[in-house]
């Protein structure tokens, strides 16, 4: 039979539940009660033909704890009057709560409205919205609380998140909990004190100005007329961002390459020094001011995403070229040729027409689905070949 059954109505109740209903009601003290059950009873000749199954159902509902049952007459031939449910009500909070056995939880998410409602109260709409989630962070939930005090009273503060001392409070809770700290804070902080272009959780330092952790630029002097001072003959430097930007090194040239060990092993290069880079981000480079006077030369995988890092690299300096990039040194090394797992499809508008080209082909499956030749994989003597075309 399809009648509606006690688990069926529990199940209605579930679904406020689940979708925060229940509790966002404590927030807003707007009262869901008392609520009308949807409720499928039998038709008139069920109730004739199935008169004991429909009693036993009767019955079920009727000894539901915390429902109101309303019930309407019938008549039977055999068994003149009787009476069926015809709706079903819950009258309070609590009654649903019971059925859904949540009591507990409700309560627990009682304290945190009273809580939040004394100490931070532009935080409740935060919990209207999302009550699961602030039951969640329960046991857990006055440490952000703490949090959020600090950052109101140190808007800013200019020192680095291990630096904040909050009582309980250490440095990888605040590591951890970013996501949510940032939906808090956004909500009291003055809009003034947030950056707004600094968004997800690798930002969090830059949008509530807590100091970042500086960028680090490791790069290799090729030509020994270069060379910093530096007693090591490999040349192996790392520097911070604003260090590397007032060097003061005359080379002509600059070679970045994605691969460690390209980078190790890179030949020596009159008037050249190469960069390790950093993927996807080249912010750490663009306030070096002189390397708009060099030649640079970007050397990446050829694949999809080694054409878009290409291509994010010339929206910082339109001149690059890139180096082994190309359908020659792609062909030449067809037996080292692998899969790309993760590729992008977007356009790339700073490509030159023959990168375009090949990029398309990679993109669009046209030499082999998911092809890529990573640049490590390029014989050594080619590399070499290509760095003395250049030298003429």
């Amino acid at each position: 039979m399809s009648w509606t059954s006690p688990a069926d109505l529990r199940a209605q109740i579930q679904k406020l539940w689940d979708r925060g209903e229940l509790l966002a009601s404590l927030v807003t003290g707007k009262s869901l009660f008392p609520l009308r059950l949807a409720i499928k009873t039998p038709t008139s000749r069920e109730m004739a033909d199935s008169f004991d199954a429909v009693r036993v159902w009767v019955g079920e509902l009727r000894s539901m704890p915390c429902c109101r049952v309303t019930m309407r007459e019938f008549r039977h031939r055999v068994f003149g009057t009787n009476s069926v449910p015809h709706e079903l009500w819950v009258d309070s909070l609590d009654d649903a709560l019971v059925l859904v056995g949540k009591r507990r939880d409700a309560a627990h998410f009682a304290a945190l409205v009273l809580a939040t409602r004394e100490r931070e109260p532009k935080l409740l709409a935060w919990l209207a919205r999302r009550p699961l989630r602030a039951l969640e962070l329960s046991n857990d939930w006055h440490r952000l609380l703490e949090i959020i005090s600090w950052m109101r009273a140190h808007p800013r503060p200019g020192i680095y998140i291990r630096q904040v001392d909050i009582p309980g409070v250490h440095t990888k809770f605040i590591e951890a909990y970013r996501g949510v700290l940032s939906e808090l804070l956004d909500l009291v902080l003055p809009p003034e004190t947030v950056d707004p272009a600094a968004t997800g959780a690798s930002q969090f330092a830059q949008r509530y100005g807590f100091r970042k952790k500086p960028l680090r630029i490791r790069f290799r002097i090729l030509d020994a007329k270069h060379a910093l001072g530096i007693t090591s003959p490999e040349q192996d430097i790392t520097l911070d961002a604003l260090s590397f930007a007032r060097l003061e090194v005359s080379v002509s040239r600059v070679f970045i390459t994605e691969n460690e060990v390209n980078f190790l092993a890179f030949p020596t290069v009159k008037d050249a020094l190469v960069i390790f880079g950093a993927g996807y981000g080249f912010e750490m480079l663009a306030q070096t001011s002189w390397l708009t006077r060099c030649r640079i030369y970007y050397w990446g995988d050829i694949d999809t995403h080694g054409f878009a890092i290409l291509d994010q690299l010339r929206a910082h300096f339109g001149h690059v070229d890139s180096f082994l990039m190309d359908r020659a040194t792609l062909m030449a090394f067809e037996s080292q040729w692998g899969e790309d797992e993760m590729r992008t499809q977007r356009d790339l508008p700073r490509l030159t027409a023959d990168e375009l080209a090949l990029y398309d082909d990679l993109r669009d499956n046209r030499l082999r689905p998911r092809l890529r030749l990573e640049q490590e994989r390029i014989g050594f003597t080619w590399v070499q070949a290509a760095l003395s075309k250049l030298a003429h």
